[in-house]
């Protein structure tokens, strides 16, 4: 049990707590902890003894236990607060480890003396001294208001500026007016050192502020050399004399003006000049008025086309009708084509490997044009077509800019490539930014962010590409004039073949044309068998395959030139073929499947509809499989609707309501959607439920309604050949398709039937196989 005079010893080691302090201190010996739990089992009073190298203080302090809590990382403390101090006397170990001691009270008097208040008012003054100087006079208004000396000398403790000796040395000292006194001589200490601290920051800033006069003394003076002409090189007058040979608009000179004054009167250590060079630099940059002259010439410029591409005669069309245009204009005297709604922008929209992109530099070549391409795959950034303003760091004009000075001239061909897979998130959405520039109506006034000067696209020929039409935002596609490029038949693939793929791989296989030669069965066997698709890329391939195959073996010795590639040496380097043309009469030998046409970002494809019926315990109603899209959902439904409605008519059994009917369209991993399917699934039910199958030589394609009306559909060409490729003899299209079939070539159209129905009865008069005397299934 602790007395007044006797109490637990708690040993302080890396703190000096002094009278009227509140400390938190850490458990972290068994001294402390002992302490600790003496102290609460009587009235929480406890010794705080500091022991510093090994010797304890002579004098400790009397503080209270005012809690006893852990941190978040489990270390044991406690808070106390100090009362008054107490010299040390006998110290001894009670039972449980306890350290005590007994202590003689020595508490602050009630009175001071006027020398007390004398110490305490300049011990005040100094104190505040030094915390003006570093900023803390919150903390000096706290001092003002403590009257009694010992308090004031006291609140020493909470200072950083003493050590832990010197703290001791406070607590040690019981006489007010001697620990002033101590006090105000090491607080003189420290106040000395501070102010010649602030003494040289003060003279730094002062020879800072003398170099900043100098430099801009120095400036001024480097600018007078200049007007006197004794300075170094005229940056100026190098931009001035360039910008005279550019013959810029004037409200592009105008700014280039402005920016080139604000230079003029900037340091060169400026951030900003540096920014400004660049500027000017891109602006010198454009061809203004640079222009190349075009190829009037219509029959070379015909020919050009012609002998780098095949086919495309609607592309090599519109080229002509612009060359013969400007043609005129020019042999009539008028001005050059310019300004607004001159621009042109011609679309090519088709599915990949067609030769959109190379079509791209054959118009250049045409035209006489230099010649830029742009990727805007997969671009989220609208600063990629504006650019970014020039408040940013690094910023750099749009890729139109870029493209005009890659060309060095004001009317090149530029080629905005899959401009169909433009992006948009929180960055911008590009495919707006690119109204401006591809509207012959606005782009004589293209305003790029980082210029902020109108340019004139107006003399740019654009050919934006993309493999489908249906993802460029209508706005866009308003402003476009398109050109469908459907894909090729078999004998232009032959042809280009021939012309184009042939000599390219056989020079990139390292072969020539006296060393090996091809076939016309064998480039026919590769078409049909190996490729099925509406360019000729994958063709392409399949000839890089089998001329590395034979390349190896002239070099192995089992081939000797001149080799020939027949259509065994085809089947022996390509393998299997990868389609065959019995698939679809395999499918189609059952009722309840049907062959549909459809058109994918690949080009035109066949799409095969099943049907089936359950009974039992199958719940009547409408199951449909494939990963189809909501309109193609509604597609089904409307089908099912109209040959419940019509069985009668149709000739199929009345009582089948109580059937759960299910379409699948197989290729179940690819979405799928459109309203064309709609003919085919009906046709697929009239055949399951009227046991009569398809026939095997028919697709077909449209929209059907509710009343069995036939709708048009979109891609006849593309569709069709696809059908051809498939190794179909007869097409099943809407009435209404009619001027669509002008777009088929003419062996297409001899060799494909083609059936113009406006009624769904129709169509199952050609699609399905006549009936039999008897029917083999009866839905009762």
């Amino acid at each position: 049990m602790a007395q007044d005079n006797r109490l637990p010893v708690m040993p302080l080691t890396q703190a000096v707590v002094l009278p009227r302090m509140s400390a938190t201190i850490p458990l972290e010996s068994e001294d402390a902890q002992a302490a600790v739990r003496a102290a609460l089992a009587d009235q929480g009073l406890i010794l705080l003894l500091p022991k510093i190298d090994g010797r304890y203080a002579t004098v400790g302090l009397v503080a209270k236990v005012e809690e006893k809590g852990n941190l978040p990382d489990g270390t044991e403390v406690v808070a106390v607060q100090g009362r008054h101090r107490a010299v040390l006397g006998n110290v001894s170990h009670e039972i449980g480890g306890t350290l005590v001691a007994d202590v003689s009270p020595s508490p602050d008097p009630v009175t001071w003396s006027d020398r007390a208040r004398d110490l305490a008012h300049e011990y005040r003054a100094i104190v505040e001294n030094i915390l003006e100087l570093r900023g803390a006079s919150q903390i000096a208004q706290v001092l003002r208001g403590i009257e009694n000396p010992g308090h004031l000398a006291d609140m020493s403790g909470y200072s950083p500026d003493h050590s832990l000796e010197r703290k001791v040395e406070i607590l040690e000292t019981l006489d007010v007016e001697e620990r002033l006194t101590k006090l105000i001589g090491w607080n003189k200490e420290i106040l000395g050192e501070l102010t010649l601290k602030q003494q040289l920051r003060d003279d730094v800033s002062e020879r800072m502020e003398k170099g900043q006069r100098e430099y801009i003394l120095r400036a001024q003076l480097e600018a007078i050399k200049k007007q006197l002409g004794e300075g170094a090189t005229d940056v100026v007058g190098d931009y001035r004399s360039r910008a005279e040979e550019k013959h810029m608009p004037e409200a592009a000179r105008k700014e280039f003006d402005r920016e080139l004054d604000r230079l003029e009167r900037m340091s060169e250590q400026s951030p900003e000049y540096g920014w400004i060079r660049n500027f000017l630099d891109w602006m010198l940059d454009i061809p203004w008025s640079t222009r190349t002259e075009d190829n009037f010439d219509l029959k070379k410029a015909r020919e050009i086309l012609d002998n780098e591409h095949s086919g495309l005669d609607d592309v090599k069309d519109r080229i002509i009708e612009f060359l013969a245009v400007r043609k005129r204009r020019q042999e009539k005297g008028l001005a050059p084509e310019g300004g607004r709604g001159s621009g042109a922008i011609i679309t090519l929209v088709g599915p990949p490997g067609v030769g959109k992109t190379s079509l791209g530099e054959s118009v250049a070549h045409a035209l006489g044009r230099k010649f830029t391409r742009i990727s805007l795959g997969g671009i989220h950034d609208e600063a990629e077509i504006r650019g970014h303003r020039r408040t940013y760091v690094g910023a750099l004009p749009g890729r139109i800019v870029r493209a005009l000075k890659e060309a060095g001239t004001k009317n090149p061909v530029i080629m905005l490539d899959e401009i169909d897979k433009v992006g948009a998130d929180w960055r911008g959405d590009p495919s707006s930014a690119l109204l401006e520039v591809l509207d012959p109506a606005q782009n004589h006034t293209f305003r790029d962010h980082y210029l902020e000067v109108d340019l004139d696209l107006s003399d740019v020929l654009f050919i934006p590409t993309a493999n489908v039409a249906d993802t460029i935002p209508s706005p866009l596609l308003d402003r476009m004039e398109l050109i469908r490029l459907d894909g090729y038949t078999e004998e232009e693939k032959l042809d280009i073949a021939r012309q184009h793929l042939l000599p390219r791989q056989v020079e990139r296989n390292g072969l020539d044309a006296n060393e090996v030669s091809v076939s016309d069965k064998a480039l026919q066997r590769i078409i049909s068998d190996y490729t099925r698709e509406a360019g000729v890329r994958s063709l392409e391939r399949e000839l890089g395959k089998l001329f590395r195959k034979v390349a190896t073996k002239l070099d192995a010795g089992s081939l000797t030139p001149p080799a020939t590639v027949d259509e065994a040496v085809v089947r022996e380097a390509l393998g299997k073929p990868h389609f065959q043309f019995e698939e679809i009469l395999e499918r189609t030998a059952v009722p309840g499947v049907a062959t549909g046409l459809a058109v994918t970002g690949a080009g035109g494809d066949v799409l095969f509809i099943e049907a089936t019926s359950m009974t039992g315990e199958s719940k009547p109603g409408l199951t449909l499989t494939g990963q189809l899209g909501d309109v193609m959902k509604e597609s089904a439904q409307i089908a099912l609707s109209y040959v419940r409605s019509h069985s009668r008519e149709l000739g199929l059994p009345e009582r089948f309501s109580d059937r759960q009917v299910h379409i699948h369209v197989p290729a179940g991993a690819v979405p799928k959607d459109g309203p064309s399917a709609g003919v085919t699934m009906t046709t697929a039910l009239v055949s399951l439920l009227s046991d009569r199958p398809v026939r095997s030589t028919v697709g077909m394609t449209g929209e059907v309604t509710l009343q069995g009306r036939v709708l048009p559909i979109g891609g006849v060409k593309q569709k069709v050949l696809a059908a051809k490729r498939a190794g179909l003899k007869e097409v099943i299209l809407p009435k209404r398709n009619e001027p669509d079939l002008d777009d088929l070539p003419a062996e297409l159209r001899e060799e494909i039937a083609i059936h113009l129905a406006s009624d769904v009865r129709e169509v199952l008069d050609w699609a399905l196989e006549p009936a039999s005397e008897a029917p083999k299934v009866a839905l009762a």
